[in-house]
């Protein structure tokens, strides 16, 4: 790791098959040249058909863990994921409130309440939180448009609900949102952020894939959304690359497990050794000490 490599943080839950949580957040945000470190909220027992069991992280333990980071690395970037319990997002909350004027840069916060399979992820008093709390303390806020749905009390269907859930996410504080509808007929993605002349916002269209490779979309838009503030890039480019690397990690993706298979946050290592094995065909290779 050289001085210049971003160093983005993931604060999130962990899940075993690898296809979100923690573990795929450092694979992204390795495949995006930056350097992951990670606090652990939760364990879950879950595979590709679902989540079976979540045991949220002690608090005070998340603590003393984002304050030993924070204190030995420069963060570039902070991604928030799935939280797990009340107090583990007040902890967090805590933690990114308290560094006042040195406030962390380029907070990402991915509202994860429920999993795809309907496991409740996030109590009823932790949601409250959440919005209370840590929404105001992010750069950007990612929810689909079913977390967009249960956040505002808004039905949210097509792009123009998409619209009235981010003016009311604004009303609670959000300075940015991205509604990101992957499961709607059109892959839809809604910018809405604000500025001195008011509300702007702007609209990502994508081709919806029919793919069973989607478990983790949503942490890995998220995570690569905070890769890309982390380097330098402003919303609307880091949107439309995040976008762009989750369509392609889902069409890369290849079937894995008995449920949905998890996005392929890896692609780009395998076409990398394409290259070379294309290039290198008529080389001789010796090996030495």
């Amino acid at each position: 790791m050289t001085d210049a490599q971003a160093v983005v943080l993931t604060i999130a839950g962990f899940d075993p098959s690898s296809g979100a949580g923690v573990t795929a957040d450092i694979k992204t945000i390795a495949a995006h040249g930056c350097y992951g470190v990670a606090c652990v909220t939760a364990l879950t027992v879950q595979s590709t058909a679902g989540v079976k069991r979540v045991e949220a992280v002690d608090p005070g333990l998340i603590a003393e863990t984002l304050e030993e980071i924070a204190k030995d690395v420069s963060i570039d970037a902070v991604h928030v994921g799935m939280l797990g319990s009340g107090k583990v997002v007040r902890a967090v909350a805590e933690f990114l409130a308290a560094s006042g004027k040195a406030k962390l840069p380029n907070i990402v916060l991915d509202p994860v309440l429920r999993s795809s399979s309907g496991a409740d992820l996030l109590e009823a008093a932790g949601s409250k939180l959440l919005i209370d709390k840590l929404i105001p303390l992010a750069t950007v806020l990612t929810p689909n448009v079913d977390e967009a749905a249960s956040l505002t009390g808004l039905k949210v269907s097509n792009i123009e609900e998409m619209r009235l859930a981010a003016g009311r996410l604004h009303e609670m504080g959000s300075a940015a949102v991205v509604v990101t509808g992957g499961h709607l007929d059109k892959a839809i993605d809604l910018l809405s952020f604000t500025t001195a002349r008011g509300i702007e916002q702007e609209v990502f269209k994508t081709e919806k894939l029919h793919s069973n490779a989607t478990h983790g979309t949503g942490c890995a838009f998220s995570t690569s959304m905070a890769c890309h503030l982390a380097l330098g890039r402003g919303l609307a480019e880091a949107t439309l690359l995040a976008k762009t690397y989750v369509t392609a990690a889902i069409a890369a993706g290849r079937p894995l497990g008995r449920g949905n298979g998890p996005v392929n946050h890896l692609y780009r290592m395998n076409q990398q050794r394409r290259a070379v094995a294309v290039g290198s065909k008529d080389q001789d290779w010796t090996l030495r000490d």
